[in-house]
């Protein structure tokens, strides 16, 4: 790269990240004043805030990087971590968020107290914690580094090694994106989340759009040509079970783990919590929905076309992408690119830094240390606390670089230890109202030790995915024996009042979107099947089946809310009558 192209990249670079940071600080500037404001945005995050941040928080580098390495070498199976979610999401926006949100919860493990008790709060508070400290922020830390590292050729640029560079990079990231968490609260995270989300989205679609370009010579219908004419079976999304992730995990492990990601996830049920109301936070669940079944073009496509343009040449798949981008995008766009890119992992590893400094001073500094705690000193705490998991992360970040199966993969293997549990409790804690927080506590214990057991010590030969998906079903099984004879005094009921204070009207149009959303996914699976693209087949009857569904089935939806509502204001009326008469 030239001087004067590297002298570009840079300053569009630092003007496109300052000009975001700028905004936000505008937007923000007077919030973090008060507990509410910091820590849940003061419940007025509006729906278009709440999607783009919850789909910038999930979207890293860990993903951009992991996924579409994982396209390069295999196929399209590993899109299940992602499009899948949007069944969670509509259990979230139709079943959960009103529950959290009438009970008024600024975390979930605080949903675990009023459920179990204290000290079932404050161990799965401890699990989220190291969860995000030891795992997913240093996850997102690396795959930015890895990224960062490779697209400006950092090594050679300073002469250093690629260690070294990885170390540097991490520790430059992970302190300017603690000054967005650390110093701006929640909503100074959304609204430069959704800010960094506009520009990802065009940055993130360029990659394909250049990359297709390049290996059609020149032309983009060439190039999808090519990717539909040769090697289309890696188009494929079905896994088979040397794949890795084999068909058969979508509906064990990873739809567990989808549903904790995207329904009991702190650091993503934050942004929800925060809403104004019901209906913003349902749109915002089902905004970020909508974009969730776009990303194969964005995380798995990139990968596909690295590999019928480098081959197996690559030594470390995880360089896939970072690699394509240097290859492909035009040097006057990297600047904004890295941007949007640099915008990404600040969104992640800021999101999960709030969200842990929220769980240490409402879970265990505040009930154990001072319970009448001001606002000016929780902020303080939050601060404190959320430097010094900064730095842990950062720390523990580079060390990643031993993992050899994937940097995605690897993060989610570790992942099992704590998000099954915790997925595991919330529907227990939903469906049954007598099990107390001793069995859901052995319950956790046991799930720890045995997953551990399975998949390091006796490292049975079995996909990790059915493990954590086994695990699922011992441990309601084993809360459903113990709570047989462990239970509450006293059932448990939501409360009758509304404690958030927002309003709890349902979006009207919540449930026909959330049937667009799951027969959207259905079309993605179908598409990139046998029967579709990696059969090197026409879609034409494909798509005709599936707008009739579409069509059809919002017809009828809104037709039978139409006649509900009509039957409602009838019965209303005779009511009247009844009444004055």
């Amino acid at each position: 790269m030239g001087g004067v192209s590297m002298l570009m990249t840079i300053l569009s670079f630092v003007f496109v990240t300052a000009l975001i940071g700028f905004i936000s600080y505008l937007k923000t500037k007077d919030e973090e004043h008060s507990a509410q404001g910091y820590f849940l945005a003061g419940r007025g995050l509006s729906g278009v805030v709440i999607g783009f941040s919850m789909v910038l928080t999930s979207l890293s580098t860990e993903q951009l990087i992991g996924t579409n390495a994982s396209a390069y070498v295999s196929n399209f199976s590993i899109m299940a971590w992602t499009v899948q979610s949007v069944i969670p999401l509509c259990v979230l926006a139709l079943y959960l968020l009103p529950r959290y949100l009438k009970g008024g919860f600024t975390t979930i493990p605080e949903f675990f107290e009023a459920r179990y008790d204290r000290q079932t709060r404050q161990m799965m508070s401890f699990l989220f914690m190291v969860g995000y400290t030891f795992i997913l922020i240093p996850g997102a830390l690396y795959s930015g580094a890895i990224a960062f590292s490779q697209m400006f050729d950092i090594p050679g640029l300073f002469n250093i090694s690629f260690n070294m560079s990885i170390w540097v990079i991490v520790w430059l990231i992970g302190i300017i994106g603690g000054i967005y968490a650390i110093f701006g609260g929640l909503k100074a995270v959304a609204v430069s989340d959704t800010l960094n989300g506009l520009a990802l989205i065009i940055g993130g679609a360029m990659i394909p759009f250049f990359a297709l370009k390049y290996l059609g010579d020149g032309s983009i219908l060439d190039g999808v040509t090519k990717i539909t004419t040769t090697h289309y079976d890696k188009l494929n999304a079905w896994g088979a079970a040397t794949d890795p992730v084999p068909w058969t995990t979508i509906f064990t492990g990873i739809m567990i783990v989808n549903f904790f990601y995207w329904a009991t996830n702190q650091a993503i049920i934050q942004r929800a919590l925060g809403a104004k109301s019901l209906a913003e936070g349902q749109k915002g669940i089902l905004i970020a929905g909508v974009f969730l079944l776009t990303l194969p073009f964005m995380l798995n496509l990139p990968g596909l076309v690295s590999f019928h343009i480098f081959g197996n040449s690559l030594n470390n798949i995880d360089l896939a992408y970072p690699t394509l981008v240097r290859e492909v995008l035009p040097k006057p766009l990297l600047g904004f690119f890295t941007a949007c890119l640099f915008g990404a992992i600040l969104s992640t590893f800021n999101s999960f830094l709030n969200s842990a400094a929220t769980l240490f001073c409402y879970d265990f500094y505040k009930p154990i240390f001072k319970k009448n705690i001001s606002d000016d000193d929780l902020i303080r705490v939050a601060k404190i606390s959320g430097t010094v998991i900064a730095i842990i992360s950062m720390i523990i970040a580079p060390m990643l670089q031993s993992g050899s199966d994937g940097l995605f993969l690897l993060l989610k293997r570790f992942a099992g230890f704590f998000n099954i549990p915790i997925i595991a409790l919330v529907a227990v804690g939903f469906l049954n109202k007598t099990i107390n927080g001793l069995a859901a506590r052995i319950t956790v214990i046991a799930h720890v030790t045995l997953y551990f057991s399975l998949v390091w010590i006796f490292k049975i030969n079995l996909n990790f995915v059915h493990v954590m998906g086994g695990l699922f079903v011992f441990d309601i099984i084993l809360m459903v024996i113990l709570g047989s004879f462990m239970k509450r005094k006293i059932p448990y009921e939501l409360p009758k009042e509304n404690k958030s204070h927002v309003d709890l009207s349902n979006w009207k149009y919540a449930i026909p979107v959330s049937y667009i959303l799951m027969l959207g996914l259905a079309y993605v699976y179908t598409i990139l099947s046998k029967i579709g693209l990696a059969g090197g087949n026409s879609l034409t009857v494909i798509n005709v089946v599936y707008f009739t569904l579409a069509a059809g089935g919002v017809f009828i939806i809104m037709k039978s809310r139409s006649s509900v509502k009509n039957n409602v204001n009838e019965n209303d009326q005779v009511s009247l009558e009844k009444n004055n008469i």
